[in-house]
């Protein structure tokens, strides 16, 4: 699924340069307004993966890895078909703050809290921004695989990266399919269909 579009820098607020079209991968980082743990309960967690694996089918992009936290994400993801990271960004976060804040409103408790409360007064979810590092080589997408399994257990949130349902290690521990579809095979049998195409069309 490499993108066909010319490498491009884009430069964002804060000097922070994305660079696009290499075909190379992207460890995200996106946290949750002012930190606040907004992916706490069990159901948003469950709810992002959902719109995350919808968009991953509409953009047509590999998840490589991914890990959801209470109050944070990391994704590790390659480049759509539809569309650069950024765009990618926005439909996920954009598609996740709509349902979220539509269930929290028909539901709403004042009951719940400050927390919930702010997120319904001000209607923000996440963070404006997002970090987003380039993976260039083999050895920096299995370091980054370990951090986001051992990111629950590091925080103490279980004791062992396969306890967390909400991350992709159950995928490579085990082979477990999850709410996320992991699919880096599938990345180079796209390549060697699109190839087979570009083939049949010269003959």
């Amino acid at each position: 699924m490499t993108c066909k579009a010319p490498c491009y820098t884009s430069l964002v607020p804060n000097q922070l340069r994305r660079y696009y079209g290499a075909g190379h991968l992207h460890f995200i980082t996106t946290s949750c307004f002012r930190r606040m743990p907004l992916l706490a309960r069990p159901q948003c967690r469950d709810l992002f993966l959902e719109v995350l694996e919808r968009v991953r089918r509409r953009y047509r992009f590999v998840v490589v890895g991914y890990v959801v936290m209470p109050e944070h994400v990391h994704l590790l993801l390659s480049e759509s078909e539809r569309g650069n990271p950024s765009k990618v960004m926005q439909a996920i976060k954009q598609g996740f703050a709509r349902r979220l804040l539509r269930n929290l409103r028909a539901a709403h408790d004042l009951r719940q809290g400050s927390l919930w409360n702010t997120a319904l007064d001000d209607g923000h979810i996440w963070q404006a921004r997002f970090y987003d590092f380039v993976v260039f080589s083999e050895k920096k997408r299995v370091e980054k695989l370990c951090y986001m399994h051992r990111n629950p257990v590091k925080r103490g949130l279980v004791l062992e990266p396969q306890q967390w349902n909400w991350s992709s290690c159950r995928h490579y521990a085990d082979g477990e399919r999850g709410l996320v579809l992991v699919n880096e095979e599938r990345k180079a049998e796209l390549k060697v269909r699109k190839a087979e195409l570009k083939v049949r069309k010269v003959a």
